[in-house]
């Protein structure tokens, strides 16, 4: 499989982290196994999307790395359909804007395509604390909050549900089954930091090619920062409530069974272990003990009040997704390095699923 081509899209919004997606752009520069290209997509910004092209101006139209425009409505989920739509690769990797890729990141993703099923491959998601350490009362089971790879996930290179959208890879062929990431869920900028992009995704995969394999390699690593906002309390129940607010999209799209299978494992045995565990540091006076088994319980009923609020909403609403066939975005065209794509990327409203979670262990963002 080394002669796969792959295709890394960034999603970029905002002129805040020019400096971190200066450094995402240059670790997919570093890679042992080169990509093909580097797409950043830019979400409705000009000033961003003019300051990026002036950047790498020196990358003529097709080269190394390539500035775009978002094609569709503003969001994650239209940005990374828009990348898909204008790469060139075989396989199309996605990381975040404000994360790092290690050397091997992409040679680790390349070698799960060995198998002809496997549809995609996620690696593993390290925090990078802003304070320089993981503050006290945080549970590591709860990593996801963050956008990181959280404790309970199994080592190795695991079958899983559905991969992490800021450190993943499908095959292109993926998105020809599936269609690409619905719209009107996920991130949309500095909302409320909603999620199930990927997993949704995944859901649909799955149910478009039974066979298909979905993997997790924990040495497909990425170090993605935490910024000092999102170490507070404060943060933490407002992403745990959207997380149940998400959820419960996922189990009125889905049915409860299928959209709530990885999320009964996390709380029925990964939970309670971390709670023991917080309450044997604290008897043992490790700090923090008590604050990590307490943010645990809170995190839960927090989620579950989340998931309430969701179910009525849903059943009052309806549920139903925009869900794009990325070859009808509107074709890229590219001018001096800068990519512009007309037109808003939606071809028609499709009842689809929602939800979070990366593996039969549960969790992520």
């Amino acid at each position: 499989m080394s002669g796969l081509g792959i295709s890394v899209v960034i999603c970029v919004y905002t002129e805040d982290r020019w400096e971190d997606i200066l450094a995402a752009v240059s670790s997919v520069r570093a890679q042992s196994r080169p990509a093909l290209e580097t797409l950043l997509v830019v979400d409705h910004n000009p000033a961003l999307l003019g300051r990026l092209a002036k950047e790498y101006k020196e990358y003529p139209d097709g080269g190394e790395v390539r500035v775009l425009a978002n094609a569709g409505p503003r969001g994650l989920s239209a940005g990374r359909n828009t990348g898909i739509a204008a790469s060139r690769g075989e396989i199309v990797a996605f990381l975040d804007d404000d994360a790092v890729a290690e050397r091997d990141w992409l040679r680790h993703f390349a070698e799960g395509y060995a198998d002809p099923r496997v549809m995609a491959v996620g690696g593993r998601t390290v925090p990078v604390w802003a304070s320089g350490r993981r503050p006290a009362w945080f549970p590591e089971e709860f990593d996801w909050v963050v956008g990181c790879t959280y404790r309970g996930l199994p080592p190795g290179r695991v079958r899983v549900r559905n991969v992490l959208g800021g450190n993943a890879s499908f095959r292109r062929t993926a998105f020809d089954a599936a269609g690409g990431f619905a719209t009107g869920i996920g991130r949309d900028g500095d909302k409320r930091p909603l999620g199930c992009e990927e997993t949704e995704l995944c859901i649909r995969l799955t149910r478009a090619r039974p066979d298909a394999v979905l993997l997790i390699d924990d040495r497909a690593v990425i170090h993605h920062r935490v910024p000092e906002t999102r170490e507070h309390f404060r943060y933490f129940r407002t992403r745990v409530y959207a997380e149940g607010l998400s959820k419960a999209l996922v189990a009125r799209s889905v049915g409860a069974q299928k959209g709530l299978e990885s999320e009964r494992r996390y709380t029925t045995r990964v939970l309670p272990s971390g709670v023991a565990r917080g309450l044997r540091d604290a008897l043992l006076a490790r700090p923090g003990g008590a604050g990590r088994a307490g943010a645990i319980v809170a995190g839960v009923l927090t989620a579950a009040g989340g998931y309430a609020v969701g179910s009525v909403r849903a059943r009052r609403s309806g549920t139903a997704f925009s869900v794009v066939s990325v070859s009808s975005v509107s074709s890229v065209s590219s001018v001096a390095g800068i990519a512009h794509a007309p037109g808003d990327g939606r071809t028609g409203q499709t009842p689809q699923t929602g939800g979070t979670g990366q593996d039969e262990g549960g969790r992520t963002t």
